[in-house]
């Protein structure tokens, strides 16, 4: 097998690309329906329901454990990224830490050598090479997340409830609330979490010399919520904090340290100074 091209030497996944295109259409489709009660749910979903249950749940906490808390507070975390469209948790848990042990090389799932658009969408057209081996891949990078049987229920079963959810914004608000509250929702907030893959390995600043080619971008810093403080991450993996200058503004960090205040996070991990700091960006 040749990994140096994936999109020829690897399957096809049949499975997401007619999913993403059935979204992608549906989410242009919600064009003529527009309402602002559609719109702001849309955005609400995209600016507050994503960095809650995608950035604090399932990245920091979870994929992470950058903070903790009581479990009920982690579900709640996760289940709200499992039903906004995020996909199966530990799946998604056990492909990040994939990607951050092979950054920008053949075995990274979204590799950004192999071009922007591979980074960004592309690589979720065609089975991934770690999921192509004969080993289970979840047990090997995420052994601890199968060990909780309800992450287990919402990696088998959460796309089955993100689905449930479709009726009853049809019901609460027809056709806009369905269109722009689930499937323009649904497409933002992928495409601005595929930017953390692709345009933060291409275009920004680096604060810490690592050994990839991750970036600062700052304008997916502010749609994502922080997120795009991709090399800071990357030097401090498991740092809850991904802005680590001041202008580097981290909506989902503040949250976290909301959750810290009220007593529902510990062992929040914060920026420490190492050796790799470049001075100037």
């Amino acid at each position: 097998m040749n990994a140096q091209s994936p999109a020829k030497a690897l399957p096809w996944n049949t499975t997401n690309l007619f999913w993403l295109s059935a979204v992608h259409l549906l989410a242009l489709a919600a064009i003529p329906f527009f309402t602002w009660s559609g719109f702001a749910l849309a955005m609400f979903g995209v600016f507050v329901l994503a960095p809650i249950g995608i950035n604090a749940g399932y990245h920091r906490m979870l994929t992470h454990k950058a903070f903790t808390g009581p479990r009920w507070m982690r579900n709640s975390l996760v289940t709200i990224g499992t039903l906004i469209g995020a996909g199966p948790p530990i799946h998604w848990a056990a492909m990040h830490r994939v990607h951050h042990r092979h950054s920008d090389t053949d075995r990274d799932p979204h590799d950004s050598n192999k071009g922007f658009w591979y980074s960004h969408v592309l690589h979720l057209l065609v089975k991934d090479a770690e999921e192509e081996e004969p080993v289970d891949y979840l047990a090997t990078y995420a052994p601890d997340l199968l060990k909780d049987p309800y992450l287990v229920f919402l990696n088998k079963r959460g796309n089955l409830l993100a689905v449930a959810t479709l009726p009853f914004l049809f019901l609460a608000g027809g056709w806009s609330w369905l269109l722009w509250g689930a499937f323009v929702r649904t497409v933002c907030t992928w495409h601005i979490m595929w930017f953390v893959n692709s345009a933060t390995h291409k275009w920004g600043y680096r604060n810490y010399n690592t050994p990839d080619r991750t970036t600062n971008c700052w304008w997916v810093g502010l749609l994502a919520a922080g997120e795009g403080w991709h090399n800071n991450h990357h030097a401090q993996q498991s740092c809850a904090a991904h802005g680590h200058r001041w202008w580097e503004l981290d909506l989902s960090f503040a949250f976290i340290v909301l959750l810290e205040k009220l007593g529902l996070a510990w062992e929040v991990k914060r920026p420490r100074k190492t050796a790799d700091l470049v001075v100037e960006p």
